[in-house]
């Protein structure tokens, strides 16, 4: 790190660190309270209708009584890494060097443990600022097999997410994602390759392809998050470890004929030695 006390000059620090010196010179600006204010509304009008792109965002804003811009909503939107369902449903930009690999589920109905996983990255609000979480998902049975919490869009937390959950529940068949320059890059698609599982990707815009994973967020955000204002990022990583805890052991799904994404992961052996 740079130490201004150090007995070398900045500029060699900054040398050393292979950073640009403009870099030390320059301190980054803190999110405005009215800015988190803002991005919050945003985030949970995305969740209610994430076709709703900047211009019909402002509008609905702007009829809760909330004057701001289109081009400021679009700012915050990509702050926060969301994008309207009908342009691109990305979190996370594409890397035009990056190999993009063909979708493997059209058709196919996934219907049992390890069959498919997804992974998708979302923005948590914070009471000051934000931070990023990933989860990786068990395509039938909802199971979040591994999530990490991260301060920056980085490849590295998306992949520890996926190692643990290899390391913890075996190898799916298949691995979908979407377009993002963290599930495109050489770091993840490798852990992918080395334990022989088929890589899948959404096409460009193609939103409900990991539709369900979009349906955990939107759980995880109205049942625990908007509910509590998560002091710093060690409070979040707790608090989102709890929550999971109690959405893959406790939490029913409809979907899943009223038992747990546990007991359906598991099967029946899991919810007989559970009664």
């Amino acid at each position: 790190m740079i130490d201004a006390t150090h007995e070398l000059p900045l500029s060699r620090q900054a040398e050393l660190l292979a950073i640009s010196r403009s870099n030390l010179y320059s301190l980054p600006r803190p999110t405005s309270d009215a800015d988190l204010a803002l991005m919050r509304r945003i985030d949970e009008l995305h969740l209610n209708t994430p076709f709703a792109g900047s211009r019909m965002l402002r509008d609905m804003l702007r009829l809760e009584g909330i004057k701001t811009g289109r081009q400021h909503v679009a700012t915050l939107m990509a702050k926060m890494g969301i994008t309207a369902l009908s342009r691109q449903r990305n979190t996370s930009a594409p890397h035009p060097a990056h190999p993009i690999y063909p979708y493997l589920l059209k058709g196919v109905t996934i219907d049992r443990s390890n069959q498919a996983w997804a992974a998708d990255i979302t923005t948590i609000p914070m009471r000051r600022g934000f931070v990023y979480l990933v989860a990786i998902v068990d395509g039938a049975t909802r199971k979040v097999l591994s999530h990490r919490v991260s301060i920056s869009m980085s490849t590295d937390f998306c992949v520890e997410a996926l190692e643990e959950a290899i390391t913890q529940y075996g190898r799916p068949e298949i691995f979908n994602t979407d377009q993002g320059s963290q599930f495109t890059s050489a770091e993840f698609t490798g852990v992918l390759k080395a334990n022989h599982i088929r890589i899948s990707m959404d096409g460009k815009g193609r939103w409900i392809d990991n539709v369900f994973v979009e349906r955990i967020w939107k759980s995880v955000k109205y049942e625990h998050v908007y509910l509590h204002a998560y002091e710093n990022v060690a409070e979040a990583k707790q608090q989102l470890a709890s929550y999971f805890d109690f959405y893959n052991t406790r939490r029913p799904h409809s979907s899943l004929d009223r038992i747990t994404p546990d007991m359906a992961y598991f099967g029946q052996q899991f919810i007989a030695e559970a009664a």
